[in-house]
């Protein structure tokens, strides 16, 4: 679930004249992946599927015009922020304006130059991939390198919806290392940061799904979910989870019983309804992991 910027990045151009479409897509091929729509339903579908990084957008097509693609982008979430150069032969000024004024990041008169073209697609490709960037610096946990709590609310309200319309399981487990305080007194903030650190990639590592999630909910607390996971697959994930942070072997012998550095967790199976609450299926995981502490800590409790 991580937005990454991928090694080549990819251009839609919409324009129902194939010289166009012929001339701008040579003229990009080498550098970006190129996808090619001949009118605006079809643009919209390709928009939808593939989510272009930029897209080149005629104006003046039959059926839907450029104006009205641009409308349905921005009135979509997924795709309002993909940036849009509008290629047109529509020359007036009050044109242009209406252009930019619909959310178009730049716009060029036909017949254009392919000098000019150039470099104003370039510029637009690497402002979008400063954007991932950036988005990316926004909803990582610097320290850990995992998501942070911001991601987790954003993912677990998508996971939630998704879950509700599939009618499918979604696991909601809470993670806490124990006795951390202890550790940071003994060992040093230092050290405690390398082992946040370590934990931190540890649980991401034995999640194997593209779509399992893991964040940082703050100070020592992880957070996971697992959409569409049985409760029995779960628990076992977290188990792997608690036995690999205990294999790290990170030294922890003050007041505590156990020689290394461990992890409690909580968790919580359920199937989301419209009539359920998910700040109440938190606070279910929450009382899971405090559960665990009470129990003695470094094992899993879990609530189907």
């Amino acid at each position: 679930m991580k937005n990454s910027i991928p090694e080549r990045q990819t251009i839609l151009v919409i324009d129902d004249e194939k010289a166009n479409l012929k001339i701008l897509s040579e003229l990009f091929k080498a550098k970006v992946n190129i996808i090619l729509a001949k009118n605006g339903t079809q643009g919209i579908e390709k928009i939808i599927k593939f989510k272009p990084d930029l897209i080149l957008l005629d104006i003046i097509m039959p059926g839907m015009s450029g104006f009205e693609v641009i409308k349905q982008l921005k009135k979509n979430k997924e795709t309002s922020a993909i940036p849009v150069i509008f290629i047109t032969g529509l020359t007036d000024v009050v044109d242009e304006s209406k252009g930019l004024a619909l959310g178009a990041c730049d716009y060029i008169q036909k017949p254009f130059h392919i000098d000019i073209v150039f470099s104003r697609v370039n510029l637009h490709l690497k402002l979008a991939a400063q954007r991932i960037q950036l988005e990316q610096l926004a909803n990582v946990d610097s320290l850990t390198c995992v998501s942070n709590r911001r991601k987790f609310y954003e993912i677990f309200a998508l996971e939630w919806r998704m879950s509700v319309r599939k009618n499918t399981p979604l696991s909601l487990i809470m993670i806490d290392i124990d006795y951390f305080k202890q550790y940071n007194d003994q060992y040093g903030h230092v050290a405690g940061d390398q082992a946040l650190k370590k934990v931190a990639q540890v649980i991401f590592k034995q999640l194997k799904r593209p779509f399992d999630f893991v964040a940082r909910y703050g100070g020592e607390e992880f957070v996971v979910l697992l959409p569409n996971t049985p409760a029995q697959d779960a628990i076992s994930i977290m188990e792997s989870c608690c036995q690999a942070v205990e294999d790290l072997k990170i030294e922890q012998e003050k007041n505590t019983s156990n020689k290394y550095l461990t992890i409690s967790i909580g968790g919580v199976n359920c199937f989301p309804t419209q009539l359920m609450s998910s700040e109440a299926t938190f606070k279910l995981a929450d009382d899971m992991l405090y559960q665990a502490k009470e129990e003695g800590r470094n094992c899993v409790v879990w609530h189907s």
